[in-house]
């Protein structure tokens, strides 16, 4: 039997679908990145499965759309936060029952209860944080301050042990991390799973000198995106450098994808000010973080295995996070129909250029529900903005003619709207359903 891949996946947080530059930005430049996709496929119609990052998360790990794998908000920061359970297993547990070893170097933010931690869910080791945002050198989360009754956490974990670092960046601390584990594991026969979640670009907005100097005459806003950003693809660069140091890279898989669209929380800022924050790019889509506009569901998402993967691939399949699960294991070697998945097996999309396998993919957030069949994408109670009424309480678009959604063909097409919507409010109360029968009595306040 030919050696079993290695797999490393890497996620950014908050990162737009425009703001690589082999995704078309030009401002300023993500060579590494860059470098993984030339040696692999990019896809243009590639999802989250959900504008917001807990859910994002439990969906690319569990292979479940979001509600189906217990996590539908952005989930708490405090020490009792519930989140996943191995209700939902992740896709590290099931290679470790092939015998892989497993790992998880960055964000988290599924839950700090003990049942909803990284060890307890499939990973052999964890280095980082739980909560949904830290003080980049500090290593504290603030966010939950505002309310008034809740104090700033420290949030920085070795597997079970609270440590301090205090002064280093973080997203250069998850890189040297990755690079550890990655020469560690390396020296074991057995095949290992890698899952890098840097918190870039989400705030707060930091960045070393020595990479916002790299970026003197973009605006302010623009001018820390690129630096965090360029932080991050350094640390691409150097993970890369070490597999291939270590001999590994022909037999390893790496998939590269962002958790939502870029925030426009005026939080970005730091300075008080309460302007939205344009710093992030979706590439021409319409919406941000919250939105289920494309803008904020679409991604970037990125595959490559030498000699397996054909290189130079730029596929247009809507495919998306949840397929993530399924395909790995099926190049493990393992069996996807052991597990209850909504997401699907896409190494024909990759190797031999099939079709997508999914009739629809389906979102929902809050009040908002969506589904894309084929080029048509529809969405009810479509928010631009969170916390602001819906643009729409029906949205048609077709996205292979007007994928910044700028065109409501509701009207024009009747019988399709009809269709679509209800395929998708089917769709949703099949999602309510399961979480009021297996996950409501578990869900906690996410304030």
């Amino acid at each position: 039997m030919s050696r079993r891949p290695n797999f490393i996946i890497f996620l950014t947080d908050d990162q737009g679908y425009g703001d690589l530059s082999c995704m078309g930005n030009t401002d300023f430049l993500t060579p590494h990145i860059d470098e993984v996709a030339s040696t692999g496929a990019r896809f243009t119609n590639w999802y989250s499965g959900s504008p917001v990052c807990s859910p994002s998360r439990a969906s690319l790990l569990t292979g479940r759309y979001p509600g189906n794998a217990g996590v539908r908000a952005i989930l708490a920061g405090h020490r009792k936060a519930t989140g996943l359970t191995n209700e939902a297993p992740t896709i590290a547990s099931a290679v470790k029952e092939l015998g892989y070893r497993t790992a998880v170097v960055g964000k988290w933010h599924l839950g700090l209860q003990e049942q909803s931690r990284p060890n307890q869910n499939g990973f052999d080791y964890f280095y980082g944080f739980m909560a949904g945002c830290i003080d980049y050198y500090s290593h504290i989360f603030y966010w939950s301050m505002a309310d008034g009754k809740t104090d700033p956490t420290h949030d920085l974990w070795e597997n079970g042990r609270e440590f301090y670092d205090n002064g280093k960046y973080f997203t250069e601390m998850v890189t040297d991390k990755a690079v550890e584990r990655i020469r560690e594991m390396s020296r074991s026969e057995e095949p290992f799973l890698l899952y890098v979640a840097y918190n870039a670009p989400h705030y707060p907005m930091h960045a070393p000198r020595k990479y916002l100097d790299r970026f003197p005459d973009l605006p302010q806003d623009r001018r820390i995106m690129a630096a965090m950003l360029s932080a991050v693809d350094d640390g691409v660069g150097q993970i890369m450098d070490e597999v291939k140091r270590q001999g590994i890279l022909n037999d390893t898989v790496v998939f590269f994808q962002s958790d939502n669209g870029p925030s426009r929380e005026s939080r970005n800022w730091m300075d008080g000010r309460g302007d939205p924050y344009y710093g992030g790019r979706p590439g021409g889509l319409k919406g941000h973080k919250f939105s289920l506009f494309e803008g904020g569901i679409r991604v970037p998402g990125i595959f490559s295995w030498p000699g397996h993967i054909p290189a130079g691939q730029v596929i247009d399949e809507p495919c998306a996070a949840m397929d993530v699960f399924p395909t790995l294991l099926t190049m493990a070697g393992g069996d996807p129909s052991r597990y209850a998945l909504d997401g699907s097996d896409i190494s024909g999309v990759l190797m031999h250029q099939e079709k997508t396998p999914h009739d629809a993919l389906y979102w929902e957030m809050e009040q908002q529900t969506a589904i894309r069949q084929g080029d048509y994408k529809l969405v009810l109670n479509g928010q631009l903005v969170e916390s602001e009424p819906p643009q729409d309480p029906v949205f048609l678009s077709n996205l292979r003619e007007d994928p910044g959604e700028t065109r409501n063909l509701a009207a024009q097409y009747p019988a399709l709207t009809e269709e679509l919507t209800q395929k998708a409010l089917t769709w949703r109360a099949g999602i309510e359903k399961t979480w009021d029968e297996k996950f409501a009595a578990n869900y906690r306040s996410t304030t």
